[in-house]
């Protein structure tokens, strides 16, 4: 390929980058933000999973569980606590 031809493409690429980046700007934010609040959400688990001999509470450590925590925050937490104390 000749340099006219690689520049070409190069510069054909990078316009269809920036224009998927600007189409998809928002969604790919709300899709990192639910992702961050989910790992954020697994953390707490974790942490109330290590703090459970000292307090009695326990829930599961998977990605159902911190999703709702991410996404709701701590009602979700407590929304987790209550099925599991209705149902068990």
């Amino acid at each position: 390929m000749s340099v006219v031809k690689i520049a070409a493409l190069s510069l054909t690429v990078l316009f269809l980058l920036v224009a998927v980046v600007r189409l998809f700007h928002r969604p790919l934010r709300l899709a990192l933000r639910v992702v961050f609040n989910s790992a954020l959400g697994l953390l707490a688990l974790w942490i109330l999973e290590r703090t459970a001999p000292v307090t009695g509470l326990t829930l599961g450590v998977n990605w159902f569980n911190a999703l709702t925590v991410g996404v709701l925050g701590v009602p979700g937490l407590g929304l987790l606590l209550l099925v599991k104390w209705v149902l068990v």
